[in-house]
């Protein structure tokens, strides 16, 4: 008995190796950019002193803090970091599912890969390059928008990037633009796992296209909103610096919205130079977003214990 029991242990360990191999480069990744930087923490905690080294720096507690909370602009920063997000998740996903639904529908699989291609093609698009492009149809004198369709309908030009009541629905519309294709390849990739006998089923049954989708393919998706919802959740404090900074041209007439926690500690900290406040606003967003995951998923395991994510 014991022999066999060893020959199991040691098939166990052969058939688990190669998984370990092929998950190395990236748990490695992992340890190196998310677990071994976590280490300096402390450093929020801290008023660097370069002369006397981090270690010997002395101690301010929650001081490197306040300048997120103190300054007139926490209430602007906060509000838009957290409205955006919400933006961004909702419609996101509501986008990646639209466009997953359709991608399933196409039987040639030739015409299928193109789409994907071209999906996916935005996300791989530098947000610097995203906005010169953006700047190009809204520059206020040569932009296409103003030049080729503004004018010719005898309106009048606007000043795009002096004007920030136009900016919310811009800054989604690139958002979705550039990540809602690659979001979807998830929920492609489940799709394309469900049984088609479900759906044969259902179409001898006389249900349609809109009856398939809605009672099959939606429901089963579920699991997977959870679990992209829960994760999106985490991040829910963080902004991507490129699209609030880059896309505006850190225009001053744009701030009530499009500074974000991110883009405010960028501006605040090239003039501060400040490392310690730096530590102090990524602690706070870290902080929060994993509270903000506890709470979200402590609500779905109430609701829906199966779909919780822990």
């Amino acid at each position: 008995m014991k022999k066999v029991t060893i020959k199991k242990v040691k098939s166990r360990s052969g058939n688990t190796l190669p998984l370990m191999l092929l998950a190395a480069p990236g748990l490695l990744y992992m340890l190196i950019n998310n677990y071994i930087p976590i280490f300096g923490i402390f450093i929020a905690f801290k008023e660097i002193n370069y002369a006397k080294g981090i270690f010997k720096s002395d101690w301010v507690g929650l001081k490197n803090f306040e300048f997120l909370f103190r300054t007139n602009d926490a209430f602007i920063m906060t509000r838009n970091t957290l409205l955006y997000n919400l933006v961004f998740i909702v419609l996101g996903t509501c986008c990646s599912i639209f466009i997953a639904v359709l991608m399933s529908e196409l039987a040639d699989k030739f015409s299928s890969k193109i789409f994907q291609a071209g999906l996916i093609l935005p996300n791989l698009i530098s947000m610097v390059v995203v906005s010169y492009i953006v700047y190009a149809f809204l520059n206020a004198d040569t932009g296409f928008i103003n030049l080729s369709i503004r004018e010719p309908l005898g309106l009048k030009e606007i000043s795009w990037y002096s004007e920030p009541k136009y900016w919310p629905y811009i800054l989604t519309f690139v958002q979705l633009w550039k990540t809602s294709g690659y979001n979807s390849i998830i929920y492609i990739a489940f799709i394309a796992g469900i049984d088609k006998n479900i759906y044969e089923s259902a179409r001898i049954d006389g249900a349609g296209k809109i009856k398939q989708i809605s009672k099959i393919t939606l429901p089963l998706l579920k699991p997977v909103i959870i679990i992209m919802f829960l994760l999106a959740i985490g991040r829910i404090f963080n902004s991507d610096f490129g699209l609030f900074y880059q896309v505006p041209m850190n225009s001053g007439a744009l701030y009530s919205t499009t500074q974000t926690i991110d883009t405010y500690v960028y501006r605040a900290l090239m003039q501060l130079n400040d490392v310690g406040m730096s530590s102090a606003a990524g602690l706070y967003q870290s902080v929060v977003g994993f509270l903000l995951v506890l709470g979200a998923n402590a609500v779905v395991r109430k609701v829906d214990p199966e779909n919780a994510l822990f």
